[in-house]
């Protein structure tokens, strides 16, 4: 009968393999991208992502593989601002409301002068 531990396999684990792939930019790649993602999730209060795509391939007539690797931030953008415009009557967008009234033909009405108080020559 086979001794149990001989059947086992170690299992290289994933966060050493990552450190060494592409002499670590692909870590370095994936730490910015996740900090950036962080400070825009923040920002916006939306969600995003961070993608990291690994095509395991054979080179032909060798034992070698060939990793290839993506690594694809999705940062939340901000609401952009919106403006308003009107449309006149030819059909172009203005800023100034076609349908507004004119008022520049409007004179100016002179404050009135209060009336004499009568009410005191009368107590004295």
């Amino acid at each position: 009968m086979a001794d149990p531990d001989e059947d086992e396999k170690v299992v290289r684990p994933f966060a050493a393999f990552l450190q060494e792939l592409n002499k670590g930019r692909v870590h370095d790649e994936l730490s910015k991208g996740l900090h950036d993602l962080l400070a825009a999730v923040k920002a916006t209060g939306k969600k995003g992502s961070l993608t990291l795509t690994l095509t395991v391939s054979q080179e032909k007539k060798t034992p070698m593989l060939i990793i290839d690797d993506d690594v694809t931030p999705k940062l939340p953008k901000p609401d952009r601002t919106r403006s308003l415009w009107f449309v006149d009557k030819d059909g172009n967008p203005t800023r100034s409301d076609p349908n507004q009234l004119d008022f520049n033909s409007i004179q100016a009405v002179p404050t009135p002068v209060p009336a004499e108080d009568n009410t005191r020559k009368e107590a004295q």
